[in-house]
């Protein structure tokens, strides 16, 4: 029997893993059977961080709401702004409004004194 060469398929496929793990440390960059575990391992890792960078990202944003908002009134915190803005139909999320927090924090103490002044006359009047 004569020997048969193999084609070039398998080295393309084995050179593409490469070229993701170059950057890889040690045997994670040179071994194929590493570089292709390592990988998948990459890739569940990033898909699994993606949610997680949104999750951080929101509690990030809802914690600079709340330690401004608290600053300026003892009694006024974060859910009930949040519960307030909703009363009102603001459609202002928590991204912007703490943006608004770092940069310009007279700008979100007059939208959350507007808010309340708001929702309290609505109350009163309610009550009569």
């Amino acid at each position: 029997m004569t020997r048969i060469k193999r084609g070039y398929i398998a080295r393309r496929r084995r050179t593409k893993i490469r070229l993701f793990a170059s950057s890889f440390r040690g045997a994670h960059s040179r071994l194929t059977r590493t570089i292709t575990q390592q990988k998948l391992r990459a890739l569940v890792s990033a898909h699994r961080d993606r949610d997680r960078k949104k999750r951080d990202f929101r509690r990030l944003w809802i914690t600079r709401i709340n330690a401004v908002i608290r600053e300026r009134g003892v009694s006024y915190s974060y859910s009930r702004l949040i519960h307030d803005l909703y009363k009102r139909q603001l459609l202002l999320n928590r991204k912007i409004l703490a943006q608004i927090a770092i940069s310009n924090r007279n700008c979100l103490y007059m939208i959350s004194n507007e808010i309340i002044k708001e929702v309290d006359w609505k109350e009163s009047t309610r009550i009569i």
